[in-house]
């Protein structure tokens, strides 16, 4: 039993990962030495030994995972804890040699546990038994594996990873595990880049997105004028100088949320993340700020086709983080928000109407309660205009989209169709060019089969 109890030592042993403990397939791991290293062989069950191992092994299958050296891999890059927070704030404490001192130990016991042999435990385990049919039913035990293969992950997470699995001592991997947390933080945001707010049983929380909508900023066409300016923006807020919330607004179709998610694909691995909040959650603003000023990272907020309606109070919590409050106003955060309208607040001819009612009560109200539906977007510091397109606009733009993708068509053709199909759909809009170029292709290729 050497190997199942200096498991157990090792799991005892964590420190500063001591929160790796409350995971679901380590906790079982460590419940099921505990059963064996308990009471002395002849307090043994094999029921219970059987059960306990299979709750393991199939908690371990059920993360989609069969590989012990790889979940553990994946745990201990991605914990939150004193050191890897110290790590990804950049701080160096007078405690940190003690931390790096705890953490070394912790990285040897990791690794211990992370090495653990699937035939010796099962052979150690058996020897508990002395029935035949006790030891064959113990050896036929599913088994998983000490292997690591790479998965469907970014490119940094698999680097920190492999090089993990190449050290002989993970001990070796310190400074390598300083270096994650110091240029992509940890827990979610070392994880994900892209997020989105939602709300279980009342209860918000952050959904990290796994496949974000890989649109890059190259295959938008036209624009460019626009599209620079949230660049410059976002590039000053990633660089540390001041720059400014935005509003996106102008004619649907013209290619203002694919722009704040091509920012998003091309600057996230300097450390952007982005959140998208929906507009009927916008009252959780405060709490969401609160998880995110303390990080390294710099989020920008984006709220999709924002405008409220005349008895809607979320924009009120909105405008407050505009302005900034004693909490709202953090370095870390930008909020970018699309809309197609320049007034986000709707208004009427009723409350106009109150301006000339002769009456001062009203006519005060009604000038009060205009001015703040109006002063919303002003709050945003740049706002930029994306109008529908003219004719040669339109045409340059599915000429760009259908060149990129290297259609061999007559451009008359092609010119005749785009015109024709602006017509009987959505009218003329960078949206409105992508779709004819995805139908247009479609029908060429499946002609040509």
């Amino acid at each position: 039993m050497e190997q199942n109890k200096a498991t157990l030592l090792a799991l005892d042993s964590l420190s500063i990962y001591r929160g790796l403990l409350e995971d679901q397939v380590l906790s079982k791991l460590k419940a099921l030495l505990h059963c064996l290293n308990s009471g002395g062989p002849a307090a043994v069950q094999l029921s219970k030994v059987v059960n306990g191992y299979n709750e393991f092994f199939f908690a371990l299958a059920k993360s989609g995972m069969t590989s012990l050296t790889q979940y553990i891999l994946d745990l201990l890059i991605f914990d939150e804890n004193p050191f890897s927070f110290a790590c990804q704030r950049g701080e160096e404490t007078g405690c940190q040699s003690i931390l790096d001192k705890a953490v070394s130990q912790d990285l040897a016991n990791l690794q211990r546990v992370a090495g653990l042999n699937v035939s010796v435990f099962k052979a150690e385990i058996a020897e508990l038994f002395s029935s035949e049919i006790d030891k064959l039913v113990i050896i036929a035990l599913p088994e998983w594996t000490a292997g690591y293969q790479p998965l469907c992950c970014p490119e940094h997470i698999q680097d920190i990873k492999a090089h993990f699995y190449r050290a002989e001592d993970w001990v070796q991997c310190l400074d390598e595990l300083k270096t994650f947390y110091q240029n992509y933080g940890c827990g979610v945001f070392a994880r994900y880049y892209a997020f989105v707010w939602e709300k279980t049983t009342g209860q918000g929380y952050l959904k990290g997105i796994d496949k974000p909508d890989p649109i890059s900023l190259e295959q938008l066409v036209d624009y460019q004028y626009e599209r620079n300016r949230v660049i410059e923006n976002t590039l000053q807020f990633l660089n540390g100088f001041p720059a400014n919330n935005v509003l996106l607004y102008g004619d649907r179709g013209t290619g203002k949320s694919s722009t704040v998610k091509g920012i998003l694909n091309r600057y996230h691995s300097q450390g952007l993340r982005m959140i998208e909040i929906p507009k009927a959650y916008l009252a959780d603003f405060p709490l969401i700020i609160r998880q995110l000023k303390n990080r390294s990272q710099k989020f920008i907020i984006f709220v999709d086709d924002l405008v409220f309606g005349d008895n809607e109070e979320n924009y009120t919590s909105l405008k407050a983080v505009l302005e900034g409050g004693l909490e709202s106003k953090t370095p870390n955060i930008l909020i970018y928000a699309t809309s197609n309208r320049r007034h986000l607040v709707k208004e009427y001819f009723s409350e106009r109407a109150g301006l000339q009612s002769g009456n001062h009560d009203e006519e005060v109200h009604a000038r009060d309660s205009m001015q703040e539906k109006l002063s919303l977007a002003d709050r945003f510091g740049i706002n930029v205009v994306f109008s529908s397109p003219d004719q040669n606009q339109y045409l340059a733009i599915v000429k760009g989209i259908a060149e990129a993708r290297n259609l061999n068509a007559d451009w008359e053709l092609l010119r005749k169709e785009a015109l024709q199909w602006a017509l009987w759909y959505n009218g003329r809009s960078a949206r409105t060019a992508k779709q004819f170029v995805d139908w247009f292709e479609g029908h060429v290729s499946l002609g040509n089969q």
